[in-house]
């Protein structure tokens, strides 16, 4: 295989540094079926400006030429990624190390003359490691997963794309690490399914993963915005997940799904496709799925091998530019998973592990059948040509028996192993061995710089962080799938709990355990796993919402782990299992949290073998779920279990009397909050600091928690979702478990970093105007200040004739009168939360409890009480769904009747006159009348059957939005406003 005859010229690689990266498609020519005339119309693109790892934004700026004597991609020569220094860390959260690979995408070779170095994917970035000085260059760029990925024949360009939503296709330098271009949302129909490069590196292909492929070519060298040529395939071809130019005619090109292969010819003004119909009557044998196809390397015929060990053979029929299915060959027992061509060899892999090497006339030349593998994922050849004259090297299969002289590869298989085959010695050498199944569970060790991973697959692996090398590793056979994993305080144990419900305990050094220290006592998966400050006891929770205590106990003179008891302490699964310590005693303590908005805390000491007592619980909340918990440092005399809910806030309850003694606005933003971890304070910062979990972000949090938006960072981590989060003990690392995406993130945390970042937000109050509509001077802003002083006047009667008198403090009392004013509606209970945190927020440090409030706390009270989503129209209606029941019309309706008794009975129970005053306040036409007394007809002149829509416009008085709804009128301060 030759190198690139044809690459990007000076000035187009001046463009692509420059900031000709962005190409936002507008569309080729498009038409039903094959053969489609394309829009070959070249559009002036826009300039886009991106630093290495840096994350695409859609801000754009016109393109500007570079001095190309300072450009790093032309200067370039050979692969020599920039290191990296630790010390210079400008953000909060870096990704530093990526433990795991993407085992369904190619593993390329890159270099292996003198180092070894792989190219490979990982979740939604690219990993160019090089093996022989145990170093990681991360590719960020997309923000879904990596679909499909392909490599120039020089190695030196990388193109990575991904699918979802806002898809992006990424042309990467892999000497420098730079992106060179990027094609914005090229397939919105949901992104890329197969994508290849052209062997003269000047065009590339890309295949949709929409229900109706497109297929596109783009000139990506060229400062355009839509493809050359565009062509839609019929879905009767199925999905296309292979698609490769031929390297002898780049106007050429095939791509294949499992049942059909479709062969392209692009020029003449047109993009055509022909697909030859092939079944198992064409040839009178079964031909099973198509997995790969390849061009020859004279370009005249083409090969599709198929899960059956067989190869199609296609030839060009003469005069023409369409291929036809000439023979069905039998080529091995085993289904062939990868084919590929370099030099004169045709090259399978297969389902048994095998990678043959084959003839042009399909003779078997060379097998490596002596590994022991697994299916074949991959195979991907050095670009070095071995040295002439070579020695060493075996002899192949045929009856001359000549040294079978091969260049260099590498494989990997679809239980994520890759591999680098040495033909002269017949070695291969193990690069890589990942998980290979989802990955949660992640612990990190409390002393030494050590991080567990376990899997579904049942393998656990050790690694040292800070070397990057795996210590040890053990595959459990009987209960495989891994959910949770724990080190005790100590680092002696560590605990294991599975899916079957087995939960073992384990050394720490040798993950080696004892046949009495594995416990059965469930079938429902463990979910969550704890030990108490002191190793004495071990906490699960599992999926039959019941808590398992187990006790460290001498007995013969050893120490053995026995079931205190198990109880089914909630209705609902549990969020989170948390051990503390009782502030008089010191003696531990137990939490768990549950889905139903329970906490509940268990009686260690009084709890006898086979019985776990509870001592208390409460409810945490009336409406918001609640996700996770920690113990609050000890930054006031006071202390504080905190508790985040869905979707946006975070409750400090005290210690002792468990009153909610003070709620701020979630770091989040709306998104659940899965998991956080109380960091310990570092030399280089005096603040303490708290790292968590979101859906799909890791972030990191400047305490004391008071609701500035800008204390927290937040960066994407796992596009598919995390799974388990992971602190080192210096609070220095955080890691991260992907779940489906098999992998792990080391993040390096920097508290410089974040609180330079906070101190731009500025001080004060300057942080929290941010979140007011319009800001300092903005309406709102006028509105809480008016509401402010009204209150005054309120308090000292608005009939007096005396002077008025001007405060900065309105009495505690007005508190609940202005915050329903400006659209904050809080149930009782929570009014009494609110008046607790203002009347005893300083009660430990002055020993007196306040009795008026001034404007700045109460712009931030405001702020951090105020729903960030406002009211939503799906959840009125699953309400409706709910209490209601639908009509003659499909409509779903309430009962009159049934609503009034609900209000009354349901929740904070209301009186009868309670009620009435309210609805007499929303429907009468003279508010001042008042509604004590009358009759339910009069107070609620409404149908007997009230829909959601009689609900809101004629009770509520307020309107439907789009994404919410919003309040009909500004007279009554609603802020119900749209999302």
């Amino acid at each position: 295989m030759s190198d690139v005859s044809e690459m990007p010229t000076e000035d187009q690689l001046s463009w692509m540094e420059s900031g000709g990266g962005q190409s936002e498609t507008k569309g080729g020519g498009q038409g039903e079926g094959t053969g489609v005339e394309a829009n070959n119309e070249d559009a002036p693109g826009q300039g886009f400006n991106m630093a290495p790892g840096s994350q695409v934004t859609d801000q754009t700026h016109s393109a500007e030429p570079v001095d190309l004597r300072q450009s790093q991609v032309v200067t370039a020569t050979s692969l020599d990624l920039p290191n990296k220094s630790k010390s210079d860390r400008t953000h909060p959260l870096t990704l530093d190390w990526a433990f795991g690979i993407n085992h369904s995408l190619p593993v390329f070779s890159l270099q292996d003359h003198e180092r070894c170095v792989i190219l490979y994917a990982c979740s939604h970035v690219a990993v160019i490691y090089d093996h022989t000085s145990n170093t990681q260059h991360i590719l960020q760029g997309h923000c879904n997963p990596v679909s499909c990925m392909c490599v120039s024949v020089d190695r030196r360009w990388l193109v990575t794309a991904d699918s979802g939503g806002e898809s992006l296709v990424i042309i990467w330098d892999t000497y420098t690490g730079i992106p060179v271009r990027t094609l914005f949302d090229c397939h919105p129909e949901g992104g890329v399914a197969a994508l290849a490069l052209s062997h003269d590196t000047k065009y590339l292909v890309t295949v949709g993963a929409g229900a109706v492929q497109r297929v596109c070519i783009w000139d990506w060298t060229r400062e355009t915005d839509s493809p050359l040529w565009v062509t839609e395939l019929s879905p009767k071809l199925r999905v296309q997940t292979h698609v490769l130019f031929n390297p002898a005619d780049c106007m050429q090109l095939l791509s294949n799904s499992e049942k059909r292969v479709v062969f392209y010819r692009w020029g003449e003004g047109s993009l055509r496709s022909s697909a030859p119909a092939i079944s198992d009557k064409t040839f009178k044998r079964v031909v099973g799925l198509f997995s790969q196809s390849v061009f020859n390397s004279g370009g005249v015929q083409a090969y599709s091998a198929t899960s059956l060990g067989n190869v199609l053979l296609w030839v060009q029929e003469r005069g023409h530019s369409t291929y036809k299915a000439l023979r069905l060959i039998p080529l091995q027992a085993e289904g062939i998973t990868v084919l590929t061509v370099i030099e004169r060899f045709i090259v399978t892999g297969d389902a048994r592990g095998q990678i043959k090497f084959y003839d042009e006339n399909l003779k078997l030349i060379n097998s490596y059948s002596e590994f022991g593998l697994d299916p074949i994922a991959s195979v991907s050849f050095s670009k070095e040509c071995p040295p002439s004259g070579s020695k060493g090297y075996a002899v192949d299969c045929t009856l001359k028996a000549e040294p079978f002289v091969m260049r260099n590869f590498i494989f990997s298989t679809v239980t994520a192993r890759v591999a680098h085959v040495t033909p002269q010695g017949n070695v291969a050498q193990d690069l890589l061995m990942e998980h290979a199944d989802w990955l949660g569970a992640v612990a990190c060790h409390p002393q030494q710089p050590l991080v567990t991973t376990g899997s579904h697959s049942g393998a656990l692996k050790v690694w040292d962080y800070e070397r990057h090398q795996q210590v040890c590793s053990r595959v459990f056979q009987k209960h495989p799938k891994v959910q949770c994993l724990a080190y005790d305080p100590r680092g002696f144990y560590l605990a294991v709990g599975f899916a079957s419900g087995e939960v073992c305990l384990l050394d720490a050094c040798t993950l080696q355990s004892e046949t009495e220290d594995c416990f059965s006592h469930t079938t429902h998966a463990i979910t969550h796993i704890s030990f108490s400050r002191d190793s004495l006891y071990l906490a699960t929770a599992d999926a039959g919402k019941a808590v398992m205590l187990f006790q460290l106990r001498s007995t013969e003179g050893r120490q053995r782990w026995q079931l205190q008891g198990r109880f089914q302490s909630h209705y609902h699964p549990i969020q989170d299992l948390l051990f503390g310590e009782q502030l008089d005693s010191k003696l531990p303590c137990l939490f768990s949290l549950g889905l139903d908005r329970r906490l509940v805390e268990y009686d260690l000491q009084n709890s006898t073998e086979g019985k776990l007592v509870i001592m208390q619980e409460m409810r945490v909340d009336q409406s918001a779920v609640p996700s996770c918990m920690a113990w609050y440092p000890p930054l006031t005399p006071e202390h504080f279990l905190v508790i985040a809910s869905h979707p946006d806030r975070m409750k400090l309850f005290d210690c002792t009397t468990m009153m909610c003694r003070k709620t701020v606005l979630s770091p989040t933003r709306g998104s659940p909050m899965k998991k956080m971890v109380v960091l310990p304070q570092t030399q280089d910062s005096k603040s303490r600091h708290m790292a968590y979990i979101t859906r799909n972000m890791v972030g990191m949090q400047i305490l004391p928690l008071d609701g500035n938006p800008y204390n927290s960072n937040m960066v994407l981590c796992h596009s598919t979702g995390v799974a388990g989060l992971a602190c080192s003990h210096d609070g220095r690392l955080a890691f991260t478990a992907g779940g489906p995406d098999s992998t792990v993130f080391c993040w390096e945390m920097s508290a410089t970093a974040l609180e330079a970042a906070a101190a731009l937000g500025g001080k004060d109050l300057t942080p929290f105007y941010s979140l007011l509509e319009g800001g300092r001077y903005g309406a709102q802003y006028r509105e809480v200040e008016d509401f402010f002083y009204y209150c005054q006047l309120r308090s000292q009667g608005l009939d007096v004739t005396e002077p008025t008198r001007v405060s900065t403090h309105i009495s505690l009392s007005e508190v609940p009168f202005i915050l329903r004013a400006m659209g904050v509606y809080p149930t009782q209970q929570e009014m009494e939360d609110i008046l607790n945190e203002l009347k005893f927020g300083h009660h430990a440090e002055t020993g007196r409890c306040a009795t008026e409030l001034d404007l700045p706390e109460l712009i931030r009270l405001l702020v951090n009480r105020r729903s960030m989503q406002g009211l939503q129209h799906q959840d009125l209606l699953q309400v409706f769904k709910v209490l209601g029941k639908p009509d003659a019309s499909g409509r779903v309706v309430i009962c009159r009747d049934e609503l009034l008794e609900l209000l009354q009975t349901t929740g904070e129970h209301m009186t009868q006159d309670e009620l009435a005053l309210c609805l007499g306040t929303l429907l009468s036409p003279d508010p001042e009348e008042g509604s004590e007394g009358r009759h339910w007809e009069d107070v609620l002149p409404v149908p007997r059957e009230i829909t959601m829509e009689t609900l809101l416009a004629d009770i509520l008085g307020l309107s439907e939005a789009t994404g919410g709804i919003q309040a009909s009128s500004d007279a009554d301060g609603s802020v119900l406003k749209k999302n």
